[in-house]
């Protein structure tokens, strides 16, 4: 069994919000699902004694038991596939991937039978399903432990794709994708397990499939999910000492797609740069690309732009700063679009 890599913190509590770390806040909103319904189910592998490789189901199996936070053997195929069984008898089952490059003993369990239950029995049959994976880069690991897969998932009909960015979306996202009927793919940011943020556990922020600007700027707009958020936020921070105003639109939902806010900014700025960790070719950022340009042609001063993990499979640990995008490469890009 693999070891832990760090425990979560605990939260700070100021006021009327709360202070987090991001695996905290999944920790947080699994504990809340819990709570509230109990036919919803925590499975995976070292989840429960141990509170799993990042601790982020820490404390929950002390706290509801062996029969609702379940651990289970090393086999990712008959983990999803015992979920769908379960929501088949009418279980919320929450699963855990320990490692994005470990979900693909049970791809085809998500990706032809659990996606496609619904519409094969014209909706008669609901697949509440959530798998949780931790996704990208940042931790200085090896090929399968810091992927993005998420294409693989976006292309597949029935499944919905989430990815947090914050303390807060952790929070609220993970209880809305356990309060959804269908199928969701819960994409968990590892590298940001450790960030804190405020988290208002009185009111959900936006809905679970909105994407949202989160900075106000006129000249260029930037768009990413997960933790490139961040990235792409010190790359506006910087374009700004340099007189370039950026608007950052986190994505949030990788399928469906919420493309008004997108659409809304590319109008007013004319160029757009997506920024995302996994390979370009075919990816998110290609599709929203393809999206904007469709939607928003006459509107663009320069093409939309791509920036993102080269098509190579994952280096070695000591080449992932020269793999992943960083605030420079985003920088150079905005170059790029402003050059037209």
């Amino acid at each position: 069994m693999t070891e832990a890599a760090t425990t979560t913190r605990p939260a700070e509590v100021t006021g009327t919000l709360t202070t987090m770390p991001l695996g905290r806040a999944l920790n947080a909103g699994m504990r809340a699902a819990l709570a509230a319904d109990d036919h919803v189910l925590l499975m995976g592998e070292d989840i429960g004694r141990l509170g799993g490789v990042f601790r982020v189901t820490e404390g929950l199996q002390a706290e509801f038991g062996e029969q609702r936070v379940l651990d289970t053997p090393l086999a990712e195929s008959g983990i999803i596939g015992t979920a769908i069984g379960l929501a088949m008898a009418g279980f919320r089952p929450v699963v855990e991937i320990q490692f994005d490059g470990f979900v693909f003993p049970g791809f085809d369990q998500i990706t032809t039978q659990l996606a496609k239950l619904t519409n094969r029995s014209e909706g008669r049959l609901q697949m509440p399903v959530v798998i949780r994976i931790p996704y990208g880069g940042h931790i200085g690991a090896v090929e399968h432990h810091q992927e993005s897969p998420e294409a693989y998932f976006t292309h597949t009909a029935g499944l919905r794709v989430v990815s947090p960015s914050t303390a807060n979306d952790a929070y609220w996202m993970i209880q809305d994708a356990i309060a959804s009927p269908d199928p969701v793919v819960f994409l968990e940011p590892k590298a940001k397990y450790w960030a804190k943020g405020e988290v208002d556990t009185a009111s959900r922020a936006v809905p679970l499939h909105a994407s949202r600007v989160v900075r106000r700027g006129t000249d260029v707009t930037l768009v990413g999910h997960g933790a490139m958020v961040t990235t792409l936020l010190q790359a506006a921070a910087l374009a700004e000492g340099e007189g370039t105003s950026c608007e950052v639109v986190d994505l949030r939902s990788l399928s469906p797609i919420d493309y008004g806010p997108i659409l809304d900014s590319v109008r007013r700025t004319g160029r757009m740069v997506y920024a995302q960790e996994a390979p370009g070719f075919t990816s998110v950022g290609s599709e929203v690309a393809a999206t904007v340009m469709e939607r928003a042609f006459y509107a663009l001063e320069a093409p939309v732009l791509r920036v993102s993990g080269f098509d190579v499979p994952f280096p070695p640990a000591k080449l992932e700063g020269v793999y992943l995008p960083d605030a420079d490469r985003i920088l150079e890009a905005v170059d790029r679009v402003l050059a037209h």
